[in-house]
C-alpha cells in the first residue's frame, strides 16, 4: 500500500486530521460499522460522553485488530455525536490521544445527530486499509 497525505494548509494539524488521503495499491480495505460504548454483553453504556468515547475507541480497536488490520491505517473516521459542542469541549483530548497513540493520518468528519441507539451519545465509523 502506498499512502499519500494531501494538506494544502497547516491549521488542521492542531485538530488531529488531514484534508485528504490517497491510497494506491491497497491489499485490503476494511469498512467498520459504527462502534459505540457497548459492553461485551451487548448492553449500552449510560455513562457520560467522555467515558463512552473511551469505550467506543476500545471497541473500534478490537474490531480492527480482530480483522488483522492496524489502527494506524485508518484513513477515514466519522464521529457521530449527540452534541458536537460537548464532544469538542469535553472529549477532544481523548480523540487526539487516540490519534497520536496510533500515529494516524486520517480524514475526519464530526457529525451531530439527534440521537443514537438507546443511551449512546457517541459512535465511531472507520475505513481502514492494508
Amino acid at each position: 500500500m502506498e499512502k499519500r497525505i494531501i494538506n494544502p494548509w497547516k491549521w488542521q494539524d492542531a485538530l488531529s486530521y488531514v484534508q485528504a488521503v490517497e491510497i494506491k495499491e491497497p491489499q485490503g480495505t476494511l469498512y467498520v460499522a459504527g462502534q459505540a460504548a457497548v459492553h461485551p454483553d451487548g448492553t449500552s453504556s449510560s455513562a457520560d460522553m467522555r467515558t463512552q468515547l473511551g469505550l467506543a475507541i476500545q471497541n473500534l480497536e478490537t474490531v480492527i485488530n480482530e480483522a488483522g488490520y492496524e489502527c494506524r491505517n485508518i484513513v477515514r473516521l466519522t464521529i457521530y455525536s449527540t452534541s458536537s459542542d460537548e464532544f469538542i469541549k469535553n472529549c477532544f483530548d481523548v480523540f487526539q490521544n487516540f490519534v497520536a497513540k496510533h500515529e494516524m493520518k486520517q480524514v475526519v468528519t464530526l457529525m451531530q445527530v439527534v440521537a443514537l441507539n438507546e443511551s449512546l451519545n457517541v459512535e465511531l465509523e472507520a475505513t481502514v486499509v492494508r
